[in-house]
Order: C-alpha cells, then sequence, then structure tokens
C-alpha cells in the first residue's frame, strides 16, 4: 500500500477520514449511552420510580465492610461479585478496579437532602454529584494532568441502599478504566504514573454490537475493527500539539506503513476490502500527557456503523459472514476500496 500510495498520491484520504471521523461518533455515542446507566462503578441508585420493582438498579450494602468505612484517597479498590459485597482494599501495584481520589462526607453538606430517613438518591443524582465532586477531586489528586478523554474515567461509589439506610453519607470518588460499553477493566499500578492514552494494544479486536463497537473480544468473535498499530505523536511532534491537518498528515503516512507491516503484505488492506482509520488528540489529551494513538483496520457500513469481522485480518476473515471480494484490477491500476452502498467508481 505505501507503494500504491506512490504512485497514485492523491488516493485514500477522503474515505480514510470519513471512516476515522465516524468511529469517533459512534463510539461517543456508545459511551454516552453507557455513562446514563454505569456511573458509580456497581453501587447505583435506585431508579426514579422507586426501587424494589423488577426494573430496579440492585445495589450493595458494601458500607458494612471495613474496606469501604475507611478508604480514603490513594486507596484502591476491587471486587468480583456483581454487587460488589465482596469489595476489598488491595495494593495499588496489584490488580484492582476502582483507585480512590476523595471520600465526599454528604452529612456536612447543607440542605435536608442528606439528612437522616432521607431517600437513597437515585442515579441521576449520583451522576450530578460524580460531575460536581468527583471531577474536581480528580483532577486536583493528579495536579491537573487528568485527561478527559483518556483510558481513565472519574467514578463514584455509594454506600448502597443498605448502607444509607443505616445513615452512611460519605461517597468514595475515584479513577476507573471503563470499557466502551461501561464495564470496569481492571487496572496496574497507580494513575498518577501510566501514560493515560487510549490506545489498546495491537492485535486486540473491539468486539461489535449492533454496529457499534464494544469490548475487546477474541479476534476470532465478531468484532467492529482490529488494532493494527499504536503512534507516538511525540516522536514527530516534540515540543507542542500539532493540529489536526498536521497529526492527519504524520498518521496517513505512518499508519500506512504500519497496517502494512502488521499484515505482512501492501496488498492485503485492499483484498481484504478493509479501511484504515486513525485517532486524534486534543488539547486536553496533550495538557495530561497523552502522546499515543491507534491505527486500527476495519469496515464502515452506510449510515456509519460497523461490519461484523470474524478472525484477524493477519489471516482470513469473513465480513458479515462473507469473505472479502478483492475489488478489480482496471487495466492495472488499483481502485480505491468504495464503502459498502456507494455508487460504482466511474469507469468501473
Amino acid at each position: 500500500m505505501v507503494e500504491e500510495k506512490k504512485q497514485h498520491p492523491k488516493r485514500r484520504p477522503p474515505s480514510a477520514r470519513l471512516t476515522r471521523r465516524s468511529l469517533a461518533f459512534v463510539a461517543a455515542g456508545a459511551v454516552l449511552a453507557a455513562v446514563a446507566t454505569f456511573v458509580v462503578a456497581g453501587f447505583q441508585g435506585a431508579d426514579d420510580n422507586g426501587g424494589g420493582g423488577a426494573g430496579s438498579v440492585v445495589t450493595t450494602g458494601a458500607v458494612a465492610g471495613e474496606a469501604f468505612g475507611t478508604a480514603t484517597g490513594g486507596d484502591c479498590l476491587t471486587w468480583t461479585a456483581l454487587d460488589a459485597s465482596d469489595l476489598a482494599k488491595v495494593d495499588c501495584e496489584q490488580s484492582h478496579l476502582f483507585e480512590v481520589v476523595a471520600d465526599i462526607d454528604l452529612s456536612v453538606f447543607p440542605g435536608a437532602e442528606w439528612g437522616p430517613g432521607t431517600r437513597f438518591p437515585s442515579v441521576s443524582r449520583f451522576t450530578q454529584l460524580r460531575d460536581e465532586q468527583c471531577a474536581p477531586a480528580a483532577m486536583d489528586y493528579l495536579g491537573g494532568r487528568f485527561d478527559p478523554h483518556g483510558k481513565f474515567s472519574v467514578g463514584l461509589i455509594n454506600p448502597g441502599e443498605a448502607g444509607w439506610a443505616a445513615g452512611e453519607r460519605t461517597l468514595r470518588c475515584g479513577l476507573q478504566f471503563s470499557s466502551t460499553t461501561g464495564n470496569l477493566l481492571p487496572i496496574e499500578g497507580r494513575v498518577a504514573d501510566q501514560d493515560q492514552s487510549r490506545a489498546w494494544d495491537p492485535g486486540v479486536c473491539i468486539g461489535i454490537n449492533n454496529g457499534v463497537p464494544a469490548d475487546p473480544v477474541d479476534c476470532a468473535k465478531p468484532h467492529a475493527f482490529e488494532v493494527a498499530a499504536v503512534v507516538d505523536l511525540s516522536e514527530r511532534f516534540p515540543d507542542a500539539l500539532p493540529s489536526i491537518e498536521d497529526q492527519d498528515a504524520f498518521l496517513e503516512e505512518t499508519c500506512t506503513a504500519r497496517v502494512d507491516e502488521f499484515l505482512g503484505d501492501p496488498e492485503a488492506l485492499r483484498n481484504k476490502t478493509l479501511t484504515l482509520f486513525w485517532d486524534n488528540l486534543n488539547f486536553d489529551s496533550w495538557l495530561a500527557g497523552s502522546r499515543k494513538v491507534n491505527c486500527s483496520i476495519g469496515t464502515q457500513v452506510e449510515g456509519g456503523g460497523f461490519a461484523a469481522i470474524t478472525g484477524s485480518a493477519k489471516g482470513d476473515i469473513l465480513i458479515d459472514g462473507q469473505p472479502p471480494v478483492p475489488p478489480p484490477d482496471d487495466n492495472g491500476r488499483l481502485l480505491p476500496t468504495p464503502l459498502p452502498g456507494a455508487a460504482p467508481l466511474p469507469g468501473g
């Protein structure tokens, strides 16, 4: 593909950039949907219509345990039970799910909302508290170096309905690693000591759910796209954040070369009808120290979603259950792969 680019320098940027922009839009939608239902790291409040019904959210009385009751900034917590009732403190170098940045005592807040006998807050109220109290606490905890678009997100653990009924009013704010669908992924080491770039390792396949990227899966299972490379933008831009245009120019060339190397054949991307796309970094991410982005490969479908790919792109794949058909060679000239549903190319 590098050689092809040299022969036809005007090829590829429009479709590749379209796919990259679409990925950002689709992924953001999935994250927003996850936030609406997963805002407190497994300790959600009752729904707005009251608890106890078939659709109510399961909560936990983990406040009865010492780990929640004594957790403070710098402690790391983990659990395995769905309701997190086995919550425990662990060394932060060990695998964990939550790094506490602050404990917030609601009993000292003004107003009657938090007094004895008050109703357990709803998910939306806990979401407000997370945004109002936990987001700034996380920024302070990290000395201002928090990437709001990176791999870590701000979470909140509440005491659960049982703890609330017993009079516990302390919340724990913390940092967590959430997947696209909102599931928590393990963390090893303190966040302050890590690169916060939201970049997956090469060879990771991101699952698919109704055309939308989901959680990492084995590449033998249906997935939206496969990560082919990680690029450190500081290699080319060591001093200041480059513009999106400069990022795109650098990443078009670099990702093309890295993907060709990943696949082992410069014609593989074309022959398997896959499209290359990449991520960009913005000012907030750069300021927090994030420098890495992914080069990924997948197939976009009409409407902005993704086709389901089965198998690693390094070998044989199926796209929506069918083997890919390489585009024709028109008098020796390689044609760009059209997006599904696109009109035939002139002369095709």
